[in-house]
């Protein structure tokens, strides 16, 4: 089951301190992989429209 999460970019005052040189640029790159990379993808499984059941249902009334 995938979920949808939002996530900030916490400022100055809010980050926690991170040990090392390299620990902001590591940051950013675990965040860009994980949202570049989610398989959650709601573009794929948008609806269309009504089918081929609903247009016999409806035109079926409309006669």
């Amino acid at each position: 089951m995938a979920t949808i999460t939002s996530a900030s970019v916490p400022t100055q005052a809010q980050r926690p301190a991170l040990a090392g040189p390299f620990a902001e640029f590591r940051a950013f790159w675990r965040q860009f992989v994980a949202r570049a990379f989610n398989p959650y993808r709601p573009e794929l499984h948008y609806m269309r429209g009504p089918g081929p059941a609903w247009r016999a249902k409806h035109l079926a009334r409309s006669n």
